[in-house]
């Protein structure tokens, strides 16, 4: 006797369904208002039935520490130059709350699920704001220009002044992000994993050193180089790179300083080498009031308020020789507290990096982090004096609204990466399984692939 047959085998093909293929454990698309910019042949998609998670909490609340703290050093270290130039002591104070008011803003709309850091991946978004960044770093020759020192760094526009070097440290992170995210598995061949971004370096670094400003050149070097590593290009191939741009910078530099362009750098390396010595008592001035500040700190310092030195001696207190008043004022225990805060912050924002659900996010919060780290580094490093002195700002502490702002805002983009990591499983907190964290595994090892 045959077999009845199933309803659905009694069908015409045509009308039989198709049996439904398991769906790839995606997670549901990104409910942002701005997704339209998201690019839809991007593979980064999220794992489904795995919710977006809250924002690192560890890492926000260390950046509103150093947030706060910088604006209370920033205070103590400006109300004697605010009686000075006239604009009363509560003036750069003010001035500092209301940008760091207005990146606050910025920052949690950008941790917010309302944004999605896959925005920046687009083409148009990235590449439009690299060519921006460029376009002003022009500008700074022109009539908008201001020179400090002989040195062309900045832009007024009314009461507004800004550096353009601090907006093209994030759009270059951007541009190498995308390149290295879309070109990872041709990264080991000097076609795709060194000469493009030679070249982009090349053009950002010529224009920083046209414009006199060495301290941007060596971060904006150093990040790019740094992305290159981490990207996936051959250690010979990066090797071989890292030398041939201490070539070519060297070479460049020379050039421009027999043509007296950089003859400022070797008189703050005599400076440096000896601050105390009566013939250099004009060329260190500030890195002579710089150790004397840290040396009268001592181990607990002078107290919160009561530098001596912002009193006039130190021309930069509120700007790149803020660390020094940290020191007066809260001595090693202080100056130690900073940067364990900067350490943590920078360790945090690795792990943020590492976690991430694909290259793009890895190399992002990797470009930002170290741009973080080495102005930290480099700052302290100047102030006492273990390298000459150069105009390299205090993350979060030194007076500036556009940098602050901008500092911000690579934070918020840090967090919103962190809420992508994939930390749980389901949609309430029940502890996962061994075959829901083998899945969510394997999911990320794909995504991190482009598969």
């Amino acid at each position: 006797m045959p077999e009845k047959r199933t309803v659905a085998a009694q069908q015409p093909p045509s009308k039989r369904k198709k049996a439904k293929k398991e769906k790839p454990k995606w997670l549901p698309n990104n409910k942002s208002p701005l997704k339209f910019f998201i690019p839809k042949s991007s593979k980064t998609m999220y794992l489904n039935d795995v919710r977006i998670g809250e924002m690192d909490l560890p890492f926000f609340f260390l950046v509103i520490v150093l947030l706060v703290f910088g604006l209370v050093i920033m205070y103590s270290a400006s109300y004697a130059w605010g009686i000075h130039d006239g604009k009363g002591p509560y003036y750069y104070f003010i001035r500092q709350s209301q940008m760091a008011g207005i990146g606050l803003v910025i920052m949690m709309f950008l941790a917010s699920p309302l944004f999605d850091y896959h925005i920046m991946k687009n083409p148009l978004i990235t590449y439009g704001t690299f060519l921006a960044s460029l376009v002003l770093m022009v500008l700074v020759f022109t009539s908008l220009g201001t020179s400090s020192s002989e040195a062309d760094r900045w832009i007024t526009i009314g009461s507004i002044q800004f550096q353009p070097s601090e907006l093209v440290k994030l759009t270059m992170v951007m541009v190498f992000a995308y390149m290295m995210s879309a070109n990872y598995k041709n990264m080991r061949t000097v076609k795709y994993g060194i000469m493009p971004y030679l070249m982009v370096m090349g053009v950002i670094l010529a224009l920083t050193m046209a414009q006199r400003h060495l301290s941007a050149t060596i971060i904006i070097a150093c990040i790019g180089l740094s992305l290159i590593f981490v990207g996936g290009a051959r250690l010979d191939h990066f090797i071989v790179l890292v030398l041939l741009m201490l070539v070519i910078g060297g070479a460049g530099f020379y050039l421009l300083y027999s043509i007296g362009k950089f003859d400022y750098v070797m008189v703050r390396i005599e400076g440096w080498l000896d601050p105390f010595a009566k013939e250099n008592r004009d060329l260190a001035w500030q890195t002579r009031n710089s150790l004397i500040a840290i040396g009268s700190g001592g181990v607990f310092g002078l107290g919160l308020g009561n530098s001596r030195q912002k009193f006039l001696y130190l021309p930069e207190s509120k700007n790149d020789f803020v660390f020094a008043i940290v020191c007066e004022e809260l001595g090693f225990i202080g100056a130690s507290l900073v940067i364990i805060l900067f350490l943590v912050l920078i360790f945090r924002g690795f792990a943020i990096a590492q976690n991430s659900p694909d290259k793009y996010g890895m190399l992002l919060a990797t470009g930002i982090m170290v741009q973080v780290g080495l102005q930290a580094l480099l700052n302290i490093a100047v102030v006492t004096n273990s390298i000459p002195n150069t105009g390299i700002s205090l993350p979060f502490f030194s007076y500036g609204g556009t940098a602050l702002i901008l500092q911000l805002a690579e934070m918020g983009v840090v967090l919103n990466i962190s809420r992508q990591s994939i930390p749980h499983k389901g949609k309430d907190d029940t502890p996962m399984d061994d075959k829901e964290l083998a899945e969510i595994h394997k999911a990320k090892q794909q995504l991190r692939k482009g598969e």
